[in-house]
């Protein structure tokens, strides 16, 4: 037995299925699981040795930095923070927004909270008070069922969250706030928090959007950091919510400013699971910016769907979208990684917004309808209340393309907010190839 089990884990180790794309949290945790289910059954002093060392704190994971890992198995905790006095500190943790999204990223956090020593268990989550149409709150229906049985009907959130209708009293105790609301929402959210949160405050934005403002585009990480003295990472990644609420496995990048490395892990520790898998990554403004345009590029992959033109021209617009996301990111912000293009918030979300999210799916009915059903009547009848990103998004970057003088430069951009507002037909999102913007100039630029 004790053979089997050893020649079956080194079979495992050598594997290592995700390494030439350095991604090996997701084989690290199945080497955990399956090195635990081993020694279970194994009680060999040499075989649980040679397991432990296969750890992902193991130096024989070669080029693998060490993050603070945890898997479903609540036997395994790390410490408290403890200060001179001994005294534990735990943070606490409060979800600001409550739809889709927010309610996914709620369960993932309260599942960890729970269990984990470093955290206070009960979980905050600000939710703009509706009435339902039974006449009950939205707020008590969640409190009293465990469940937002209006933006995610049939998942429990955990116990431990708690719905709370009071903006500065979720948010009073707290020392790291979770910004997930619609982004057109934050810049007044933000200037009801101005004095009213703790001076140790560490934030994430799950947002995916910008503010354009007159001296150029503001990301929703910054306008949280400037409005509130604090600072804000950013989490984007392939994630289509009620996919990860039902537990699918996905990916996502936690984007990191300079020495804030460690604050990065604790977010990693706060929304990692096995079936959900964080990689940090210190490119706070690339991460964000993918996170943002590809909801434009969703839009025109919508338009093609929505007129049947095939996988053909469905790819090709996916691959144009990427190479503008990617230059319209370096120009705007020099500090941006090429390498971020390859990560969760890359180009698997771009991929995965592009077959199955909500601004592909409305803007198909936006082109069937031939654009004489607005955006707004097709978000408020197919949305159920969610808000549509890519269109506001779309109009944000025109306006900045067009002040600095670059809507030639991208022309699948500038056409997909021409459609929107029903300057162009739907069928147009192919019909730019004689503006084929010069590249290598932009290229030059951007370095």
């Amino acid at each position: 037995m004790h053979r089997c089990a050893l020649f079956l884990t080194k079979r495992v180790w050598q594997l290592r299925p995700f390494e030439p794309f350095q991604s090996p949290n997701f084989s690290l945790y199945s080497i955990s699981s399956f090195s635990l289910a081993i020694l279970s059954t194994s009680p060999s002093p040499f075989l649980s040795s040679f397991l432990h060392s296969l750890s992902p704190s193991s130096s024989m994971a070669p080029g693998i930095e060490p993050l603070q890992r945890s898997t479903n198995g609540g036997s395994v905790k790390p410490d408290s923070h403890l200060s001179d006095d001994g005294v534990s500190h735990k943070s606490k943790v409060t979800v600001i927004g409550s739809g889709n999204w927010g309610s996914v990223a709620a369960k993932l956090i309260a599942s960890n909270a729970a269990r984990l020593t470093s955290f206070h268990d009960e979980v905050r989550m600000w939710v703009y008070e509706e009435t339902l149409p039974t006449g009950e709150k939205l707020t008590d229906v969640i409190n009293l069922n465990n469940e937002n049985v209006k933006y995610l009907p049939g998942i429990k959130l955990g116990k431990n969250v708690i719905a709370d209708p009071d903006l500065e009293n979720a948010v009073k105790h707290a020392n790291m706030l979770v910004f997930v609301t619609p982004h057109q929402f934050v810049e007044g959210i933000c200037k009801r928090l101005v004095g009213k949160i703790r001076g140790d405050v560490e934030a994430i934005s799950l947002i995916k959007g910008m503010e354009v403002k007159k001296e150029g585009p503001c990301m929703i990480s910054s306008l949280i950091s400037q409005e509130l003295g604090i600072n804000c990472c950013v989490l984007m990644g392939a994630n289509i919510a009620n996919e990860i609420a039902v537990e699918k496995f996905s990916e996502a990048t936690v984007g990191y400013r300079e020495n804030m490395r460690e604050v990065a892990e604790k977010w990693v520790q706060l929304f990692s699971t096995p079936y959900f898998v964080l990689t940090p990554v210190q490119d706070v403004e690339g991460v964000e910016m993918c996170g943002t345009l590809k909801n434009v590029v969703a839009l025109a992959a919508g338009f093609v769907d929505g007129l049947e033109m095939g996988n053909n021209t469905k790819a090709a617009i996916m691959r144009i979208g990427l190479r503008e996301m990617r230059m319209i990111s370096k120009l705007l912000f020099s500090s941006v990684k090429d390498s971020t293009f390859f990560e969760s918030c890359g180009v698997a979300d771009l991929i995965t917004t592009c077959l199955g999210g909500r601004n592909r799916k409305v803007a198909a009915a936006f082109a069937m309808n031939g654009g004489k059903r607005s955006f707004d009547e097709l978000e408020a009848e197919m949305l159920q209340g969610q808000k549509l990103q890519g269109v506001s998004t779309a109009k944000e970057m025109y306006e900045v393309l067009n002040h600095r003088g670059w809507l030639e430069l991208f022309p699948l951009f500038a056409s997909v907010h021409e459609i929107c507002i029903g300057h162009l037909s739907p069928s147009a999102i192919v019909e730019y190839s004689e503006r084929k913007p010069n590249f290598s100039v932009i290229d030059g630029h951007a370095q």
